[in-house]
């Protein structure tokens, strides 16, 4: 499967913003309401750009139920969830403590046995939990097309400094069983994360990381991504390309696009002169390398 080469992502919708704390806070004032969401996911369609990938965020839920409400206008449409949301969790801990968090996300019968068998079970069946987990964060997708589900960098790259890769082995199977989607792993390390799934037989893996001509939030440095991209077999999406805006956007896309193995690039923007100009860059560049 072929991802799409420009996919919009939801950092402007939720206030993350890598250049500067006032503008996530007016960001988080323009995009308050749903509506102003929809209307910035639309101006993105109707610039040609058919993916959203988007964390678990509680708010998603209804942008979702807004897709499902008009299946001609979003035929097309197709999300990439990022998963687990983190901060849904944390605060989940704060209000309830981490029992109550599991006996929230988790089912009833599922958690009785866990606290019969203390940690011995935890240890033994976490892969079950973790589908739960999945199974649980994907119930606001219902109906959408899904092709590729993410893992957030948080956990691949907790789980990837553990050792623990069979979790990232098992997630890349579960996924395709249930959802008949395509796993994909969002890291601050692709060359690191792209061994370790090799080595448990995962070729040619979807990963998206940070790819930009700053090296910025590119752990192990510039020359080993470079290095990976050139001589090994993976599917990139390239996200962070203006490096937290060091790097003007036509420079930043010129570099990128020009690089093997980068099958996709993620951006966000929040008017409707930014994603013309960023969508029409990539197409440009994109064009310029495929002839070449």
């Amino acid at each position: 499967m072929m991802m799409d080469r420009i996919i919009f992502g939801d950092n402007q919708f939720f206030a993350v913003n890598h250049i500067s704390d006032e503008k996530s806070r007016a960001q988080s004032i323009r995009f308050k309401d749903d509506s102003a969401i929809i209307q910035t996911l639309d101006l993105a369609i109707d610039n040609g750009v058919d993916t959203f990938m988007c964390t678990t965020h509680d708010r998603i839920e209804n942008i979702c139920d807004h897709i499902r409400r008009n299946p001609k206008r979003y035929e097309d449409f197709k999300m990439y969830p990022c998963m687990p949301y983190a901060h849904k969790y944390a605060n989940a801990v704060t209000e309830m403590g981490y029992a109550g968090t599991l006996k929230h996300f988790v089912p009833g019968n599922f958690m009785g046995s866990l606290f019969k068998g203390g940690m011995a079970f935890l240890s033994k069946d976490y892969l079950s939990i973790m589908e739960l987990l999945v199974d649980s964060e994907m119930k606001m997708f219902k109906g959408i097309q899904t092709p590729v589900i993410f893992l957030q960098n948080v956990i691949t790259d907790l789980l990837l400094g553990l050792g623990m890769v069979d979790i990232l082995a098992a997630f890349h199977v579960y996924v395709k069983k249930k959802y008949n989607a395509e796993a994909g792993f969002i890291t601050m390390n692709l060359p690191k994360l792209l061994t370790a799934l090799e080595s448990r037989g995962i070729e040619n893996p979807i990963i998206c990381a940070s790819i930009n001509k700053a090296g910025f939030r590119m752990s192990g440095g510039i020359g080993a991504y470079e290095k990976a991209l050139r001589t090994r077999k993976v599917r990139v999406m390239a996200m962070q390309v203006l490096a937290g805006g060091a790097i003007p956007p036509r420079e930043a896309i010129e570099y990128v696009c020009n690089l093997p193995n980068i099958e996709s690039i993620l951006f966000g923007a929040s008017s409707a002169g930014n994603i013309k100009q960023t969508v029409s860059l990539i197409n440009e560049h994109s064009m310029q390398y495929e002839m070449h």
